[in-house]
């Protein structure tokens, strides 16, 4: 059975949220084991829907991105 998450972040423009998904694209080509990625973009919204064979994959892959999220928000409010 299929484990899943999903993740709604709101932005102040919808160019921020580009840029968020961008900067994770060479992270989604590199493909998790036992995991995939799916972000979309409507607007000023990034959703990102993570699924995996089990929970501790799904757990590992949410923390993952969950991070490189924040790292890659915290340099953006840096530049």
């Amino acid at each position: 059975m299929i484990k899943k998450a999903t993740f709604l972040f709101s932005f102040p423009s919808s160019k921020d949220a580009s840029v968020i998904a961008q900067s994770l694209s060479p992270e989604i080509k590199h493909k998790i084991p036992k995991s995939s990625i799916t972000f979309f973009i409507d607007a000023k919204k990034l959703t990102m829907i993570v699924e995996s064979e089990d929970i501790s994959s799904l757990r590992a892959t949410c923390n993952s991105y969950l991070r490189w999220i924040q790292t890659a928000m915290s340099v953006k409010q840096l530049v």
